[in-house]
C-alpha cells in the first residue's frame, strides 16, 4: 500500500472565493495536512497519507466537494484573470466577461480548456487542448486547437461568442475523446451537425505580444488599491498562513482570491486602511515578498521536488554571476508527457535504466522559437549534460539571447554625444512614475520598452506603461529634473 496520495482540487479559471478555500483548508487541516501547493492549471494540490484519505474523501464528499486522487481526468480550465486589472486592461475583455464563460460550461471538460486575454503575457496561450484568445472584436473569441498528445496547432476557422464557449468546448470533447476526431475538417463537421453557434468569420491570425512577465510579487498600487502577491520559493503553502489569509479577505471584504500559473497567489483590491492588516499576516507567518526577478520566471512540474532542486541550484548561480535573464522564463521537466512554459526548457531524461527504474539522468538544453515561449517549436541548444553543468550552460543560453535582443535592436543604442550641451536657465521637465518612481525622459527614451532618444513623451503611444511596474502612461507625473533627483 502506498503510503501518500496526491489530491487535486480544481479551482475555475484560477478562481476561489476565501469562504470556498477556507473550507476545503480547515478539512485537509484536519486531515493532518499541514502545507498545499497551487498548480500550474491553477489547482489546489496537497499530499495526504493513506491513514487520513479516508477521512479527508468522507468529508470532501459530505461537502459536496469535486476532488481526484492519483489521476487528472478533469484538468482544470485556465485563465489569465489572475492578471486582469493589475497587469493589462483589455478593451474588451474584463473579469466580469470571464465569469460569463464560465457559467457557460455545464459540466466539467475533460480537455484542457485554456481562456487567455490576447494583450497578455502573463499566462501561456497554447498549452490547452482549446486555446480560446479574445480577439479585437468585443465578445468574440479565437480559437486554437491542440489534439491531445500532438504538438501541432490549427485555428478555428470562425470566432466564438463569449457564452458560446462553455457548449462548444463540450461538444469538441465529445467528438475528440469519444468519437476520436482531431483534424480540422472533420471536427468542424462533428461539431456544426449538432448545432448552430453564433460566430463571427476569423479572417486572420491572432496578433500575440512580445513576452514579458510582469513582476508579480509583493505589494502592488493600482488606482487607489493594492494588490498582493505571493510566492514560496519551495511551491509549498502552509495551511495555517492560508487561513489567516482567508479570514482577513472576509473580514475586509475581498471577494476573490487569484491563482496563477506561475504557483503563486494574487488578491486583488486591497484598501489602504487595510494594509497594517496584511502586513501583521505577512510578519505573523514570516512570508517573504521581495524575491529576484529570475526566481519567479520558473515554471516546475506539480509535485516535482527534484524540478525545484534543479531550479533553485541555477537561481543561486544567477545570483552569484549576476546574470541577466529579462524577457526570459524557463521550465524544467522531468517526466516525459509533462507540460511546462518555458522560452528555455530544461528536460531530465535517464541515461541508464534496470527495467523502468531510472539509475542515471542526464539534462538536455531547449529554446523556444525566437525565444517565445507560447511557441510549440523547440531548439536544442545543448544535449547530455550532468547535473552540475546546468547553471553554466544556462547562463551561456541567457547571454546568447542577450546579443540576439541586441543585434534585432540596433537602433536603441546611441552614441554619446561628444559636446556636453549647455545647461538651460530651467530645469528641464521628466514624467516619473507615482508608484515606482521610475523617470522617463526623452533624452535618453526607454530601450526596455524599445523607445528611441529623442522621442517627447507626449509622442508615445497610449498603450506605454512604466517599464519597471506597468503603470500606465495616464497616471505617470510631469516633474523637473532636479525635483525628482533632489526632492
Amino acid at each position: 500500500m502506498r503510503d501518500y496520495y496526491s489530491l487535486k482540487i480544481n479551482l475555475p479559471a484560477g478562481i476561489v472565493s476565501p469562504g470556498y478555500l477556507q473550507n476545503v483548508l480547515s478539512l485537509a487541516y484536519n486531515a493532518n495536512v499541514r502545507e498545499v501547493r497551487f498548480g500550474a492549471r491553477q489547482q489546489l494540490l496537497m499530499t495526504v497519507h493513506y491513514e487520513d484519505m479516508r477521512f479527508l474523501e468522507k468529508d470532501l464528499k459530505a461537502h459536496q466537494l469535486f476532488y481526484e486522487v492519483n489521476r487528472d481526468e478533469y484538468p482544470n480550465i485556465i485563465s489569465s484573470y489572475c492578471g486582469e486589472e493589475v497587469f493589462r486592461t483589455g478593451d474588451w475583455l474584463h473579469e466580469g466577461e470571464y465569469h460569463t464563460v464560465l457559467d457557460s460550461f455545464d459540466c466539467r471538460p475533460r480537455l484542457k480548456v485554456n481562456l487567455s486575454d490576447s494583450s497578455q503575457s502573463f499566462t501561456p496561450f497554447f498549452t490547452g487542448n482549446l486555446n480560446f484568445i479574445a480577439s479585437p472584436e468585443p465578445h468574440f473569441w479565437y480559437l486554437y486547437i491542440r489534439p491531445k498528445q500532438s504538438n501541432s496547432v490549427f485555428r478555428w476557422r470562425e470566432l466564438i461568442y463569449t457564452n458560446e464557449i462553455g457548449p462548444l468546448a463540450k461538444a469538441l470533447d465529445e467528438a475528440m475523446l469519444d468519437e476520436g476526431q482531431s483534424d480540422e475538417e472533420s471536427l468542424y463537421r462533428a461539431v456544426t451537425a449538432k448545432r448552430q453557434y453564433i460566430t463571427q468569420p476569423a479572417t486572420q491570425e491572432v496578433e500575440l505580444p512580445e513576452f514579458s512577465l510582469p513582476y508579480y510579487e509583493g505589494f502592488n498600487r493600482y488606482g487607489q488599491r493594492s494588490w498582493l502577491g505571493l510566492y514560496r520559493r519551495e511551491e509549498q503553502f502552509s495551511i495555517a498562513f492560508l487561513l489567516d489569509l482567508c479570514r482577513l479577505c472576509l473580514k475586509t471584504r475581498i471577494g476573490e482570491i487569484c491563482v496563477t500559473p506561475w504557483k503563486s497567489l494574487i488578491i486583488k483590491g486591497i484598501e489602504e486602511k487595510d494594509r497594517a492588516g496584511w502586513s501583521y499576516v505577512l510578519s505573523k507567518h514570516n512570508i517573504n515578498v521581495r524575491h529576484a526577478a529570475n526566481e519567479l520566471a520558473w515554471q516546475t512540474e506539480d509535485h516535482s521536488d527534484e524540478g525545484t532542486r534543479i531550479k533553485n541550484s541555477v537561481i543561486r548561480y544567477f545570483a552569484k554571476q549576476d546574470t541577466r535573464t529579462f524577457g526570459l522564463c524557463f521550465g524544467v521537466q522531468t517526466r516525459p508527457k509533462s507540460e511546462v512554459f518555458g522560452s528555455v526548457l530544461i528536460r531530465q531524461r535517464p541515461l541508464l535504466r534496470i527495467g523502468l527504474l531510472p539509475l542515471f539522468s542526464v539534462y538536455d538544453i531547449y529554446f523556444a522559437d525566437n525565444f517565445n515561449p507560447n511557441s510549440r517549436t523547440y531548439h536544442l541548444f545543448e544535449r547530455g549534460l550532468l547535473k552540475m553543468m546546468l547553471p553554466g550552460q544556462i547562463e551561456r543560453l541567457c547571454r546568447k539571447f542577450g546579443m540576439r535582443h541586441i543585434q534585432q535592436r540596433p537602433e536603441i543604442l546611441r552614441p554619446e554625444p561628444e559636446e556636453t550641451p549647455p545647461m538651460a536657465d530651467t530645469a528641464p521637465l521628466i514624467h516619473q512614475c507615482p508608484h515606482c518612481l521610475t523617470v522617463y525622459d526623452e533624452q535618453f527614451g526607454d530601450a526596455l520598452r524599445g523607445i528611441p532618444a529623442g522621442v517627447p513623451f507626449a509622442k508615445l503611444p497610449d498603450s506605454y506603461e512604466c517599464p519597471t511596474c506597468d503603470a500606465p502612461k495616464k497616471e505617470m507625473r510631469e516633474v523637473q529634473l532636479v525635483d525628482s533627483v533632489m526632492g
